[in-house]
C-alpha cells in the first residue's frame, strides 16, 4: 500500500527542516542539486516501529509583503488537508503562541478526520516544556514539547504519529504479464485528453482548467493482445509564489504512480514548448529506473511552431535533439509525435511504450555481458593512480531497470565518464531503447579471482 504521508506545517525557523531530519533519520538537505536534473527535495521517507511513511515539508510561512501569509497560510493549509493522512504542525516554544500560528490553527482545523499534531520546537529543558502549555489556547489537542536539535520528546511523538496511520491494507495483486503505464507531465499538457484517445472513449474528464485531474485512476485494457493499467494522474503544478508548495504535492501524485508502473510517458505541450516542470516529471521516472517515453503532444498544432522555430530541419528530427539537448539523463527514452485531441500517433506511442517495458524487464546472459564489456574495456583501457582497469567479471543481478555488477580490480578507475562510455557500448548491442541501465563496480575479491 502507498506510505502514508506526514505534512510538516508551520512558519519560518521554528525548526522544521531540523525536525524533518530527525524523522527521516539522517540529515537531507531540503534543496538538492542533482547534475542534469531540477529538483526540489522536499519530502523523505522514514520508518518507525515497523511503519514507513513519507515524510513532506511544506515550507515556512512568511512575512513578504510581495507574498501575503494569509495567501501562503490558506494554500498550504488546503493542500496538506488534501493530502496528509497526518498533519504535523510544528511552533517555536521560545517565541509563544504568534498570530501566525493562530490562523494556521483556524485553518488546519477544517481538516476533520486528519489526525493532527502539535510539536512545540525547541523545548530543550524543564521551564520551556512546561511553558509550552500555552499552546493549548490553538484548540489543536494535545501538544508535544519536543528539541528537534537534541532529539527530546521526538520519540513520544513519533510513537503517536504511528499509530494515528491509517491501516495497512494489502495492495491488489497485478498480474505479471501486464504492464502499467502512467502519464505524468504538467497540468494541461493533454494527459487526460491522451487517456481518452489511447482507450478510445471518454473515460477521464477532460478540461483546459489547470489541475482537472486530482488523483490518479487505474484503468486496464488490451492492446494487440497485451494487457495494459494505464494510470493518469494530476499534473504537476508551478511554484508559483509559494515556494514549491503546491507544486510538490503534485508531484507527490506523480511520483507514487511512478513507483507504480512500469512505464511512465513524460507528456510534454508542443506548443509551449519543453519547460523546466517537463524535465523534472522525467527526472523523476528516470530516479525511479521506470521505462520511459516522451510523448510531445498536439503535434498537430505545434509542428508549425517547429517549422517557424527551425526553419532548416525536419520538425521532428529538430524538436527530437531538442529534447536530448535539454535532457540528456533520458537519451534512452524514445520520443513520440502525437495528438490525443486527433487521436494521432497515438498507435506508435502505445507501441514503443510496450518495447520500453519490455526492455527494463530484459535479461542477458553473463557470457554475453562479459564479451561486450571485455570488449569495451580493450579498445579503451583506464587507469587510476598508476593502476590500469581489469574487469573480473560481469554479471545482471536485477531488471527494472538492468541493473549490472562489474567486479574489477580498482572501482576507483571508474570514473562515471567511464562508466558511461560502457553503458554506450552495451547500448550498441543490445536493444535497451526506453530504460536506463544501471551498471554498478565492485572491488573483485580473491574468489572472483580464481
Amino acid at each position: 500500500m502507498p506510505k502514508p504521508i506526514v505534512a510538516v506545517v508551520g512558519r519560518p525557523n521554528v525548526g522544521k527542516s531540523t525536525l524533518f531530519n530527525r524523522l527521516t533519520g539522517r540529515r537531507i538537505a531540503i534543496v538538492e542539486d542533482t547534475p542534469g536534473i531540477t529538483r526540489d527535495r522536499l519530502y523523505a521517507d522514514g520508518e518507525w516501529n515497523g511503519r514507513e511513511y513519507t515524510l513532506i515539508d511544506t515550507g515556512g510561512i512568511s512575512m513578504d509583503a510581495e507574498d501575503p501569509m494569509q495567501v501562503q497560510i490558506r494554500i498550504q493549509a488546503e493542500v496538506a488537508m488534501e493530502e496528509a493522512d497526518v498533519i504535523l504542525i510544528v511552533c517555536d516554544a521560545t517565541q509563544g503562541v504568534t498570530p501566525n500560528d493562530i490562523e494556521l490553527a483556524n485553518q488546519l482545523r477544517r481538516a476533520q478526520g486528519t489526525p493532527m499534531f502539535l510539536a512545540i520546537n525547541k523545548a530543550d529543558n524543564i521551564k520551556r516544556a512546561q511553558d509550552s502549555s500555552e499552546f493549548y489556547s490553538l484548540g489543536l489537542g494535545e501538544i508535544y514539547p519536543i528539541s528537534a536539535l537534541g532529539g527530546r520528546g521526538v520519540a513520544d511523538l513519533l510513537d503517536d504519529i504511528v499509530e494515528a496511520f491509517p491501516a495497512m491494507v494489502p495492495e491488489p495483486q497485478i498480474e505479471s504479464d501486464v504492464v502499467r503505464i502512467a502519464l505524468v507531465g504538467r497540468p494541461n499538457v493533454g494527459k487526460s485528453s491522451m487517456l481518452n484517445a489511447i482507450l478510445g472513449e471518454e473515460r477521464a474528464i477532460v478540461s483546459p482548467i489547470a489541475g482537472t485531474t486530482r488523483d490518479a485512476v487505474d484503468t486496464p485494457f488490451e492492446w494487440d493482445g497485451r494487457k495494459i493499467v494505464l494510470v493518469d494522474t494530476a499534473g504537476i503544478r508551478r511554484a508559483g509564489k509559494i515556494q514549491g508548495t503546491v507544486e510538490y504535492y503534485s508531484v507527490l501524485r506523480a511520483t507514487r504512480a511512478i513507483e507504480r508502473c512500469d512505464v511512465a510517458i513524460t507528456v510534454v505541450d508542443s506548443i509551449e514548448g519543453l519547460l523546466d516542470g517537463d524535465k523534472r516529471v522525467a527526472g523523476f521516472a528516470h530516479e525511479e529506473g521506470k521505462a520511459a517515453v516522451i510523448a510531445v503532444n498536439k503535434w498537430d498544432l505545434g509542428r508549425a511552431k517547429a517549422l517557424a522555430t527551425y526553419p532548416q530541419k525536419a520538425p521532428m528530427t529538430a524538436v527530437t535533439q531538442h529534447i536530448r539537448d535539454e535532457m540528456p539523463y533520458v537519451s534512452y527514452a524514445p520520443v513520440a509525435f502525437c495528438s490525443a485531441k486527433a487521436c494521432s500517433g497515438i498507435g506508435p506511442l502505445i507501441e514503443a511504450c510496450l518495447d520500453a517495458a519490455d526492455a527494463n524487464a530484459m535479461r542477458i546472459t553473463t557470457g554475453e555481458l562479459n564479451r561486450i564489456f571485455r570488449d569495451a574495456v580493450d579498445a579503451r583501457p583506464t587507469s587510476h593512480k598508476g593502476h590500469t582497469l581489469k574487469l573480473r567479471y560481469a554479471t545482471m543481478v536485477s531488471v527494472k531497470p538492468p541493473t549490472i555488477i562489474l567486479k574489477v580490480n580498482d572501482p576507483e578507475s571508474l570514473h562515471f565518464t567511464y562508466l558511461r562510455y560502457l553503458e554506450n557500448q552495451l547500448r550498441k548491442h543490445v536493444a535497451f531503447e526506453g530504460t536506463p541501465v544501471k551498471i554498478i563496480a565492485r572491488r573483485s575479491n580473491a574468489k572472483d579471482e580464481d
